[in-house]
């Protein structure tokens, strides 16, 4: 093989290579759509006719099913992710950035609900969700842990409680919010959004005053980037 052929070759191959990539986040797209109409148990064919295409046909841009399923787990997970910017960017009262950031995951919920149940049923059936949901949980806690000892930076204090403390937070409001999602059982949006900022609120204030140190969730926080 000529280095002629060989460019042309490799050429083809990087042009194929882009546009799988392409046409796999469109059929991705199809698939999230087909869940939010039909729920999360929609079959493989609804998927496929959402996307204008005979099911074999996504084969050619999928391994398997199990490949499908974690290309979808994987754009939940970022649509998750994605509304949490809020708290990863804090601003304002202590009340102020739980309000942001819980209000941000519950109303996600409220408007996603199918596709993130389609994520929580991989999950728990061990499917192709299962190391998504914990990778974005652990993202997700840690991030809070980092906000976390950056505001306790600013009152030069160590707290060993920190890390298991906002896994604590993240495993309440992520449980708490699904448990709504399954049966809201009488509570509105606002209402369970309300619960979940309270609880937060009296789970940090009870763990800080027992080192000693009371802040008031009314009044501002330092306002700098915590990455810096």
């Amino acid at each position: 093989m000529t280095a002629s052929t060989t460019r042309q070759v490799d050429g083809r191959s990087a042009r194929w290579a882009g546009y799988r990539e392409k046409r796999r986040k469109e059929l991705v797209d199809a698939a999230l759509r087909a869940i939010a109409k039909h729920g999360p148990e929609v079959s493989v064919e609804l998927m496929a006719e959402e996307a204008g295409v005979a099911r074999p046909r996504l084969y050619k841009y999928f391994n398997d099913t199990a490949d499908l399923g974690a290309a979808i787990a994987e754009r939940v997970a970022e649509m998750v992710t994605e509304e949490l910017a809020p708290m990863f960017n804090p601003r304002g009262t202590p009340n102020e950035m739980i309000r942001a950031a819980i209000g941000a995951h519950t109303n996600w919920l409220a408007e996603h609900g199918n596709l993130y149940r389609y994520l929580s049923m991989n999950s728990a059936t061990g499917g192709a969700g299962q190391n998504v949901v914990t990778d974005v949980k652990t993202v997700i806690a840690r991030q809070v842990t980092g906000l976390f000892q950056f505001f306790l930076d600013q009152f030069g204090v160590q707290i060993p409680v920190v890390q298991p403390l906002a896994f604590g937070i993240v495993g309440l409001v992520e449980s708490g919010a699904n448990s709504w999602l399954e049966d809201p059982g009488g509570l509105t949006l606002d209402e369970l959004t309300d619960w979940l900022c309270d609880w937060t609120w009296h789970l940090l204030d009870q763990s800080l005053q027992v080192y000693g140190i009371e802040l008031d969730p009314n009044l501002p926080l330092a306002e700098a980037d915590p990455a810096d």
